[in-house]
Formats: C-alpha cells, structure tokens, sequence
C-alpha cells in the first residue's frame, strides 16, 4: 500500500508527529485537524454555523480519520465530549460556532470543571478585525468561560495552532483534568502558513500538574493508620482518573480497612467486594455516614469533601485523624482540615503507602459497618427492592436491570430520585461504569453522555437511566441517535413529578407542592418518530420481559417505566445536618 495523503501531509510524517524539514503551506483549519489526529481523536462531537464554517470545510476532506457527531444542540455536544471521556480515558473534543453556539457550551464546561473532565472544545470566531464590535454571533467567549475552564486561549494568528493546541491537550488530561476552551478567529481558521509540523506538548513551565511526593508524609500516613482501631477509607473519582483502581485495591485488601465511594468514586472495586461498605453522602448508606463520626482515622482519597458528603462541616469527622490524598494542592485543608496531607498522583502514593502498612484484618469493625447494613435493609432497602404496593419502585427496576447486566453495563444517569436510587443500588463490577453529573448536577446530561460513553466504549452495552423531567430537556438529541444509529438503551423512570424536588417539598415545605407535577408527551411516540424502538409498562409483571427485550434489540430502545408517584429516596441527611443525623425515613 502506497503513502496516503492526509491533507496536505503524508501519513509519515503525521505518525513522526514532525515534519520540521519541509516547508508546507497549511490553512490554520487544517493545522488543527492534523493536530487532532496526532493527539489520538477519533471522534468530534459538535455543529457547525458560520464561524467555524472553515474548520468544517477542512474537515469534509479528513472525514475518512475523524468521526463527526452531528448532535442537535451544541449542550448536547458536550455532555456527549464528557460520556466519551468518562468511559474511554481519553479526551473528550467539541465543536461550536461562535455567539450562541458557544455560549450553549457554558453548561457543559462548568459540569465538566467541577468533575474534572478532560475535554478540548474548539469555537469558531469572528474575523479578528471584528473583535469587540459587536459583530453578528459575536461573544466574549474567553471571559465568559474564564471560571469554568482550567484554561482558555483566543487563536487570531494560524501560526499559533499547533502549539496552542499542543498546551490545550496537556493542560486537559495532566494533573487533575478538566475542560479547555481554545476559540479561533475564522482569519487563523482561513489563515496559509508555513507549516513546521506538531509535536505534542508534555511540558509547561510554571505548570505544574503533579506535585512532588513527600517521602516523609507517606510514612506520618503510615504510623497512623498502623495505630488505628477505626480506620475508615473514603474514595473518589481521583482513583479512577489516576487509572489506578488496582493500586487501591491493593491497598484496601492489604489494610483491612472498611471503604466506602462518592458518587463518583463507584465502580472502582467492585459493588460486591467485602470491604466496600457502600456509598457516602445525602443518600448515601446509613453505616458509611454514621460511622464517619465515629472512626479514629480517616484516609480520603481522590475525593474533594464535597459538601453532599460532608453535611455540617464543623460536625465532620471531628474525633478523626484525617490523612488527605489528592493530586490537586487546592484541595487539602480546603473543607476539611487534614492531619497528614499526601500530595500526588494516587497512582504513585498508594504503592508507597501500600509498602508501609501493616497487613490487618479489622473484623469487628467491618461487622459494625455490616450491623449497620442490615439495619438500612430492614428500614429501607428490602420494601425499596421488594415492594408490596401495587406500583413499582425505582429501585427494583434498577435490581431487574443488575439481574440481567450483572454488572457489566456502562449506567449513565441523569439528576434526581432516578439518579440517587440507581447510585445506591446499581451494580458494578468495572471501572468506569459510572456515568454522572455529580458536582454541578446538570438536568439533561445523561441522553447526550450515553451517546459519547457509547463512542467511547463500543464494546460495552450502554443504559441511560433518566426520569421523566431530565429527559425532556434534552430529548432533541435522539435525532442524534437517530442519524448515528448509536446502540443505546434508554430506561426512563416516569413518576410523574420533579421527584427530587417534590421530596423535598413534602418534608420540608409541608407538602407545598409547587410547579413539580409535570405532564409528558408519549415517549413512545416519539421516540417512534426518530426510528427508535419503545415500550411503555406500568405492571410490574412486565418489567422483565420488557427489560430482556431492550438489552436484546439491536439498535436503540427507549423503555418507559411508570413508577410510584411519591416514593422518597431514603436514607437522608437533610440540609444543615450532621451526617450521622442520617434518617431512614
């Protein structure tokens, strides 16, 4: 097979990554396709409109190496960017125009900031000349995004291409990741220019993305925990971003010590494994959050202390000795003050702590985390699971739906009841399963984030469970489904009402409900309408069935399941409590 044109370069020189002794003359639109494909993109989720109609030109010619996603709605597009990079570790990259377009990014960028979700969104611009003129679908995109980007350039000059878009790589997946914001003037997009070729970036001075390890801080962490009669491990997201799931696993088997996970942290061991004794926060498990307050040293890793996890700060693990580690400065001491902070990648400072543990069994003190579980059992979880009401719960759709994945399945979740139960009860026996808006809670996220998780991980089956009031605020993106004929399976879980809100409403507005009962279109139909299939059960006889024949359509499906109205997600610490203020009903 003979050289293949890839723009105006060839194949080889885009697989040496340079090409600094020849003078080729690029647009700055192709200089950013090409970098594209040198930094491993095989997919772009984006729409386009005048601004960026040059790099959409370029791209008719490169669609044969990049994957475009048409979505319907440039938010669609990147909570699409933040399913694919959730599930494949890879960075997610949007396209939008300039002026709205970018601006309906915004959304996506702040959910992407707050959980550290590597993404390059590329906006076009008006002419350089135009800046601050007020020209049509002209927006300050750079101070607009300034607080929900880690880092954001303005390109009015093709020949700063690739090494902006070099640093925008770098800057997204080193360190902790999150979103970058790189908007290009349609003069750079337009713009001839003497190639010199691409080199990827691993260096920026004054940046630092991974702090040094402190030698002495692993060994302070060690002592303590070795002393320790109550030690309780908490987890989050950092583990799985650290791509170091067995490190841990290492860790918390060798240590013996109880662990539970944020809402994001799931998936990294197993559901199932002995010492994972569930999930912490609001509607967390009832053990996790009350022996919180009771543990003599507790070992956060990867996770922020969000305050859906924390309750009332100053009622916070005060008996505890807190051992923090995290790759990010910013967050030690930040809510919660740390005894032994451990800077670094997790990946790197579990093995060091590993090494300098003792190996123990902390038996009695699993089996009062266990207690506990038995009393959340009794209270909560068996009627939650194993209703007697003629309506169905939640909770055991999402038992059916773990008896027929076993696991397996990538569940990606919108926001509300439908979310909380499925955290609490859904299976998972791989890492990065877990697909959610957890900081920012974005209503709408979870349709387009299962067509990017999709992309992400062809080979997995995807279900996005999603309640009747998240769905309809993002439901044009089943055109995209549609035109991508992406294989999802869409579980909506329809009680009628904002459930979130209304549960708060009852029990702490004397059942005030106001503007939280919402009427729905057939969903049915429409999904019929975008060549999708769909069911609709209310009978719990069904459920089964109609859950075995969306796992084995080939193709998308959309399962409407009709819940009980007012059930409440519990165990609950309500606002401004303690965590160990958790009520069971």
């Amino acid at each position: 097979m003979g050289t293949q044109i890839i723009g105006e370069i060839t194949e080889e020189s885009v697989k040496s990554q340079q090409v600094k002794s020849q003078k080729i003359e690029l647009s700055g639109s192709q200089a950013l396709l090409d970098a594209l494909i040198i930094e491993g993109v095989d997919t772009i989720f984006g729409y386009p409109g005048g601004a960026i109609m040059p790099i959409y030109d370029a791209l008719y010619d490169y669609s044969d190496r990049l994957n475009h996603i048409l979505v319907r709605h440039e938010q669609g597009g990147i909570h699409a960017g933040q399913g694919y990079a959730r599930t494949s570790g890879k960075v997610g990259v949007v396209f939008a125009t300039s002026g709205p377009g970018a601006t309906n990014l915004v959304t996506g960028l702040a959910d992407a900031q707050i959980d550290s979700t590597p993404l390059v969104c590329i906006t076009g611009q008006v002419f350089a000349h135009l800046l601050g003129t007020d020209a049509f679908q002209e927006t300050d995109v750079i101070n607009i995004t300034t607080p929900v980007t880690k880092w954001n350039y303005q390109v009015t000059d093709a020949t700063e291409i690739p090494e902006v878009i070099a640093k925008a790589f770098y800057i997204a997946k080193s360190g902790r990741p999150g979103p970058v914001l790189i908007d290009i003037t349609k003069n750079a997009q337009l713009q001839k220019f003497n190639y010199q070729g691409y080199t990827p970036c691993n260096h920026i001075r004054s940046y630092r993305p991974k702090p040094i390890v402190r030698t002495q801080y692993i060994q302070e962490a060690a002592e303590l925990i070795n002393s320790a009669k109550k030690p309780f491990i908490i987890w989050g997201q950092g583990v799985i971003l650290g791509s170091a799931e067995q490190e841990f696993k290492t860790f918390v088997e060798k240590s013996g010590i109880p662990a539970a996970w944020t809402v994001l942290g799931a998936g990294a061991i197993p559901t199932d494994h002995p010492q994972n004794v569930g999930m912490l926060g609001m509607h967390g498990n009832y053990g996790p959050n009350v022996l919180t307050n009771e543990c003599d040293v507790l070992i956060a890793i990867g996770m922020r202390f969000d305050d859906r996890v924390t309750g009332r700060l100053d009622k916070y693990a005060k008996q505890a000795k807190v051992i923090h580690l995290d790759i990010d400065p910013s967050e030690i001491d930040k809510n919660v003050k740390t005894t032994v902070p451990v800077w670094g990648d997790c990946k790197e400072t579990l093995p060091l702590l590993t090494a300098v543990v003792d190996e123990k069994k902390h038996t009695d003190w699993l089996n009062k985390f266990n207690d506990y579980t038995q009393k959340e059992y009794d209270a909560v979880i068996h009627a939650e699971l194993n209703p007697e009401t003629p309506e169905m719960t939640m909770g055991e759709v999402i038992k059916q739906l773990n008896e027929i994945t076993n696991g397996e399945a990538v569940i990606v979740t919108d926001v509300g009841q439908h979310q909380m139960v499925t955290c609490r009860y859904a299976k998972l026996n791989k890492t990065r399963s877990n697909v959610t808006s957890g900081g920012l809670g974005t209503m709408g996220f979870a349709l387009p984030a299962a067509i990017g998780a999709k992309f992400g991980t062809p080979e997995r089956d995807v279900v996005a469970i999603i309640g009747d009031g998240g769905f309809q605020m993002t439901l044009q993106e089943l055109g995209t489904v549609m035109q991508s004929k992406v294989d999802i399976k869409i579980i909506i879980l329809n009680n009628h009402f904002l459930g979130m809100v209304r549960q708060w409403q009852e029990l702490f507005n004397d059942r005030r409900y106001s503007f939280v009962d919402i009427e729905s279109p057939d969903f049915v139909a429409v999904a019929a309408a975008y060549g999708i299939a769909g069911k609709s059960i209310s009978d719990r006889a069904g459920l089964p069935s109609a859950l075995k024949q969306m796992m084995a359509t080939k193709g998308a499906f959309l399962l409407e399941v009709v819940v009980t109205r007012e059930n409440n997600v519990f165990p609950m610490v309500p606002q401004g409590c303690s965590v160990s203020e958790i009520r069971l009903k």
